[in-house]
């Protein structure tokens, strides 16, 4: 038995050894495993857990306008920055930073939005801050654990509101613009374009981030800034050559705010091959605000103001192109053989026209007299452009404003532009109204003076006068390349073009914008009063120099300006600077705007435009007053 029970026990210490050593050999296997054949991969992993990246932001690409001159730029600036090993621990570490640098509950509610969507990367507290700030928070480390304080590019508009609607502003990508791809490459905290150039180019001027590292310890806590790892330095976004006058462009700005300061409008200048040479809009903003993000108080002030300072007036706004739109009517008349320059219309002008049972008035209302087309063109005389408007007929008014351009945008390099308002054919309004809820007649008379359901851009009006002022093709506007080579014709002879040239001087020599004109250069250009059924009408005025052989085209709104004659001056000195150089436009301007304008809080914007509804014949409604100017 005691044989039996020994030879039981040996047997136990046997498998208890082999057991040991399948455990030891299984071991053996795994350490030589981790240890030698997946070692790089281990270290990785064991790297990954002690450093943290921290992206390091490209230079914007510097913008230049055509002269070398910096539209926008870089400049040292300082990104705040925590790394936080929870969520918690990140709202205790703001506790103590509001008090060191104040945040608001706002700020704050994002900051715990950007640590949620990268948790292990150090989320940005602010985007921009002062030497005076960082020394302060610096002093303060040891109560701010996992502070970072990046050296980042920092970018800056040295014109600020002169340039605010043609470069636009940057911004953080969000992590919406992430999802829908809207800025393809671009990681969480990427500043990205918002408006303007710096939105079109944005994938030029952007760059690509580099990578910086730091060391945390177990509990995710920095630990050290510096020397940690190779960096991988960012590299810079490309810069960008534009066709903008930036002298042009401040004066313009300068101009406005001086003596118009409260008058809301826009002006493009452009040369006759579609370079965009000045774009502004009034009133503007400071797009210096938006960089590192933009404070609540400021982006509410800018969103409440009644003025709408964001709107780009010049490409994002219709209105009625009033006058300015008869030298298209007289085109079309042209080029159809339905008129000459010398033509008479059978009516004189006496102050208004009866058309049905409807009295359709001029601007003047004891009239113009009898006149041809150069002199109704110089007098912009409603009751000629009625009845030529007449002979041509709704469907060919429609049908050639079409191939005129004045149905499409006018393609500038630029987001966010709209398109004009332009029926295409009459069949929109037996859609919109029904076969007998409008009148043919009324909308032709409307549309023969720029009035009615057309509307348009400042920018698709100073094209078209481009065209006017060339050879009859209509080029595409560009800042930076153009967006397509489609050219618009206007299908008129050399001798037309002259033609029309000749009564857009006459218009400034002997008509309505003859108190601008200018005895060291001839001039050419159109006044017009766009109706507003929210206020005092608007002015117009679109011009070009010199006459004889054009170097630039200048179109100009000015909201509740009242005619267009009030806006004429501003758009004479701007052709005059260009053409005639510096020095040549000091005299101080004088122009009578309505004193109220400014405060007005009703304003023409996309979607909102609707002046002259067109009515049944047999109604009888009350004739419209008349504008001070056309």
């Amino acid at each position: 038995m005691n044989e039996f029970h020994s030879f039981r026990r040996a047997e136990r210490a046997a498998i208890a050894r082999w057991g040991f050593f399948a455990i030891f050999l299984v071991l053996a296997v795994a350490f030589f495993r981790t240890q030698v054949v997946q070692h790089e991969r281990f270290r990785l992993r064991a790297e990954k857990n002690r450093l943290r990246i921290v992206p390091l932001m490209a230079p914007r690409g510097v913008i230049y306008d055509r002269n070398g001159l910096v539209i926008a730029d870089n400049v040292p600036g300082y990104a705040i920055k925590l790394l936080a090993p929870s969520i918690d621990s990140l709202r205790a570490v703001l506790a103590r930073f509001t008090a060191v640098v104040p945040l608001d509950s706002s700020q704050i509610s994002g900051i715990l939005s950007r640590y949620r969507q990268a948790p292990y990367q150090p989320v940005v507290v602010l985007g921009t801050g002062s030497f005076e700030m960082v020394s302060r928070l610096e002093e303060r480390r040891a109560v701010l654990p996992g502070l970072v304080i990046q050296s980042e590019p920092r970018r800056y508009y040295p014109d600020g509101q002169a340039v605010a609607h043609l470069v636009g502003y940057v911004g953080e990508v969000s992590q919406r613009d992430l999802d829908t791809d809207r800025f393809p490459g671009a990681q969480l905290g990427t500043v990205v374009g918002r408006s303007g150039l710096e939105q079109e180019y944005d994938a030029e001027l952007r760059g690509r981030p580099g990578v910086h590292y730091v060391e945390v310890n177990a509990r995710g806590r920095l630990v050290r800034e510096e020397d940690v790892a190779p960096t991988l330095p960012a590299i810079p976004g490309q810069a960008l050559q534009t066709t903008i006058d930036l002298e042009l462009q401040r004066y313009i700005d300068s101009l406005w705010k001086a003596t118009a300061p409260d008058v809301r409008g826009a002006m493009v200048a452009l040369t006759p091959t579609g370079e965009v040479l000045a774009l502004y809009s009034a009133p503007g903003y400071d797009p210096n605000e938006f960089v590192g993000g933009i404070s609540t108080t400021e982006w509410r002030r800018l969103n409440d103001d009644p003025a709408i300072p964001l709107l780009d007036r010049a490409i994002q706004t219709r209105y009625p192109p009033a006058s300015p739109f008869k030298l298209a009517t007289a085109a079309m008349a042209l080029k159809r053989g339905i008129a000459t320059f010398t033509t008479h219309m059978p009516e004189p002008c006496r102050g208004g026209l009866q058309v049905g049972n409807r009295y359709f008035r001029c601007w003047k209302p004891e009239g113009h007299g009898n006149l041809d087309l150069e002199g109704a063109i110089a007098k912009s005389c409603d009751v000629y452009f009625y009845q030529l408007g007449l002979r041509i007929g709704l469907d060919a008014i429609l049908s050639d404003g079409v191939l005129m351009g004045f149905r499409e945008k006018s393609g500038i390099d630029m987001e966010n532009e709209i398109a004009p308002i332009y029926p295409s054919n009459a069949a929109y309004f037996d859609r919109k109204y029904g076969p007998r809820g409008w009148s043919k007649w009324g909308a032709t008379l409307n549309f023969s003076i720029g009035q009615g359901e057309n509307t348009q851009s400042v920018i698709n009006m100073t094209r078209f006068y481009a065209a006017l002022a060339s050879g009859g093709d209509a080029p595409t506007p560009y800042i930076v390349r153009p967006r397509a080579d489609d050219v618009r014709k206007l299908g008129l002879s050399p001798e037309q073009l002259e033609g029309l040239r000749m009564a857009l001087i006459a218009v400034v020599e002997r008509g309505t914008a003859a108190a601008s004109r200018s005895v060291d250069l001839q001039l050419a250009g159109k006044t017009g009063t766009a109706q507003n059924s929210h206020g005092e009408d608007h002015g117009w005025y679109v011009g070009f120099a010199p006459a004889d052989k054009p170097q630039i085209i200048v179109g100009s709104i000015m909201e509740f300006a009242e005619h267009g004659s009030n806006v004429a001056p501003y758009v004479n000195k701007v052709l005059a600077r260009y053409v005639l150089g510096k020095g040549t436009t000091d005299a101080p301007l004088t122009v009578a705007l309505p004193a109220d304008s400014a405060p007005r809080a009703v304003q023409i914007v996309p979607d909102s435009v609707r002046l002259v509804d067109p009515v049944a014949d047999d109604t009888v409604i009350p004739p419209p007053p008349p504008p001070s100017e056309p």
